[in-house]
């Protein structure tokens, strides 16, 4: 099924091209599409709390090149919020990987922000032929990168959390203090529920618990690229070298951004970015 979405944008993002629900058997799974369907396919996937709209300020300025995809993992956005779903990161990278293969995607490169590049890791433990290459944003190595107090994966006493308590929780996602942080970043976290907040969170430290992502990305062989505001307030920025045992591993420091610097400043994430993919997308034959 294919729908018109009409939410409005960050920072005046374009309307996606395409949205539709794909109804997977564990739950349906909101899906954004935009640019031509025979370019590369580029799959971004967001962090926790967050939604596809995290990525709407980067949209145009990849879809030039390629077939930019977005999802709603299980528990964001417009996708399904089960209370008895597994929101366990292989899950999330299983459900990642069917909507691919819905779309009919052989082949792309996926980027992750924050502990959306968690699930993109899983997804490439799982789906070698389907990952070409992979970019993470912001994404902290290990628990040892991380600078947030382990009580906040909690989240707040009550829910849903008042817009005090909501803006406590954005703070840390952006360098600026003072920064406006879009309104539709806050709803995404009112649309959650108290128990997909809490899941999602303690999901991420789960993953990250069993092995670093260095010790399972050295593992894949896959083409990466991370790009790390320098004045990350949840993870270490000086963490991103700890990829570097990855072997090939690119590593772009962003100076005076934070750890959104998809939505602080989008045309100098894509710059590396669009750089990556233009030598590791694949175009379906």
């Amino acid at each position: 099924m294919t729908v018109s979405d009409g939410g409005s944008y960050v920072n005046g993002g374009a309307e996606a091209a395409e949205s539709s629900t794909l109804a997977l058997d564990d739950g349906d799974i909101h899906v954004c599409q935009d640019g031509p369907h025979d370019s590369p396919a580029l799959l971004l996937i967001h962090g926790s709390a967050s939604s596809t709209r995290s990525w709407n300020p980067m949209v145009p300025l990849l879809t030039g090149a390629h077939r930019v995809i977005r999802i709603d993992l299980l528990g964001h956005g417009r996708s399904a919020k089960p209370a008895d779903g597994s929101y366990a990161i292989p899950d999330q990278a299983r459900r990642a990987g069917v909507a691919l293969d819905r779309l009919g995607v052989e082949h792309a490169v996926v980027v992750g922000h924050s502990s959306g590049g968690v699930v993109a890791t899983a997804l490439a433990e799982q789906r070698p032929d389907l990952v070409t290459a992979l970019a993470l944003v912001n994404t902290g190595p290990s628990l040892d990168a991380s600078i947030v107090p382990e009580s906040a994966a909690a989240g707040p006493s009550q829910w849903p959390p008042t817009d005090e308590q909501l803006r406590r929780i954005a703070s840390t996602g952006f360098s600026r203090a003072g920064y406006r942080i879009p309104e539709e970043l806050l709803d995404d976290v009112r649309g959650m529920t108290r128990h997909t907040f809490i899941t999602t969170m303690g999901a991420t430290r789960s993953y990250l618990e069993q092995r670093s992502l260095p010790d399972r990305l050295t593992v894949l062989g896959k083409p990466l690229l991370v790009i790390f505001g320098d004045e990350d307030r949840r993870w270490r920025s000086s963490s991103a070298s700890d990829y570097r045992a990855v072997p090939g591993a690119e590593i772009e420091y962003l100076p005076g951004l934070g750890h959104s610097p998809l939505l602080e400043d989008p045309p100098r994430t894509a710059t590396p970015l669009l750089a990556f993919t233009a030598i590791h997308a694949v175009r379906e034959v």
